[in-house]
């Protein structure tokens, strides 16, 4: 955010992108709790892809297949860098991370494809800082598809994805390893402000729209 928070951003303009700032908002009150500096003193962009109960994940804010993960506290100044898990290249990625309630563990989980459209899907678990590549890909999920935003909730990553004309959802439990897919209302026609989203403590399909 810019440093007065109520200043429209403009990512395109580089003077404005200098004075940038990370924060930690109270999603209560909405009110800047503290200020937050890369823990490894990095000066280039990173990007915040989860948090739960105090834990941040941060990445590179283009993520790239070898781009270092980190999971940091910053209440106690407190950081841990998973071990990268391959080496192989993929041309999109995703990350989320979040806290698992039903196996009580932290995870990030990585959807990951190749030019050629091959998913690889892996998941991180704090407790054993390990990952684990999840062999059983669905074969509505062997195909073409377009991705886009995706949250995490209660240890399931959510992503909107678009096969043909057709939008759906599609969720992965990070401790179940199972997918599961839904299919949009038709109404669902179109990708631009398409984001999936928590509100009140539930999955949103959501429309931003600024006037």
């Amino acid at each position: 955010h810019h440093p007065n928070v109520e200043r429209l951003d403009d990512p395109d303009d580089p003077y404005v992108k200098q004075e940038f700032q990370w924060s930690l908002f109270s999603n209560q009150t909405f009110e800047e709790c503290s200020k937050l500096i890369h823990p490894l003193g990095s000066t280039e962009h990173y990007g915040i892809y989860g948090s739960s109960n105090g834990l941040v994940c941060i990445s590179d804010e283009i993520l790239n297949f070898d781009s270092p993960i980190h999971i940091w506290n910053p209440s106690v100044r407190k950081l841990r860098t998973p071990p990268i898990s391959n080496n192989i290249k993929f041309s999109y990625i995703a990350l989320q991370f979040g806290f698992h309630p039903g196996v009580d563990d932290y995870k990030a989980v990585r959807m990951m494809r190749t030019n050629k459209n091959a998913l690889a899907v892996e998941v991180y678990s704090l407790r054993t800082d390990s990952w684990k590549m999840i062999a059983a890909i669905p074969p509505w999920l062997k195909c073409t598809w377009q991705h886009y935003k995706g949250t995490f909730f209660d240890g399931v990553a959510y992503h909107v994805i678009q096969k043909g004309p057709i939008f759906s959802v599609m969720s992965f439990d990070s401790g179940s390893e199972e997918f599961e897919e839904f299919i949009a209302p038709d109404a669902i026609s179109g990708t631009f402000g398409l984001c999936i989203d928590i509100y009140k403590e539930q999955i949103c399909l959501l429309f931003r729209c600024y006037g």
